[in-house]
């Protein structure tokens, strides 16, 4: 399942060469990746309710364009491919000229609450990517 939002670049987000700071990208994809959560059904509280957590670790972004001050840009978050603790999300930001201003694979994996290591992923989870090959 795609998952869409969509944001305004506020003045707070601003870098002193007028675009978008580079750092607020990740918030940006972290607002998509919770969208996302939210609608295949799994909020952070039933993630907590299985002792279970996700974690980032890696995110590889690439900056496309330039977004500025008052632009509405789109954040698209689907699932890309599964190991067995570990998944990946595919996201990507388009401006109103549906312009791709950047895009990003960004690789979590479960882990236990309790023991902090991690932990294969729920069949709730691994049920909305792609069937191995």
């Amino acid at each position: 399942m795609e998952a869409s939002i969509q944001i305004e670049v506020r003045s707070t987000e601003i870098d002193v060469l007028g675009h978008v700071n580079n750092a607020k990208y990740l918030e940006y994809l972290e607002w998509g990746r919770e969208d996302w959560y939210n609608k295949i059904g799994l909020p952070y509280h039933l993630f907590e309710e299985m002792g279970i957590g996700t974690v980032t670790v890696n995110i590889n972004i690439n900056y496309r364009k330039e977004a500025k001050l008052g632009q509405k840009l789109t954040i698209t978050t689907k699932p890309l491919r599964r190991g067995r603790s570990s998944f990946v999300l595919k996201q990507e930001i388009h401006n109103e000229a549906n312009e791709l201003v950047a895009d990003a694979e960004v690789v979590s994996c479960t882990m236990s609450l309790k023991e902090r290591k991690s932990v294969p992923l729920p069949e709730a989870l691994a049920k909305h990517f792609p069937a191995s090959k």
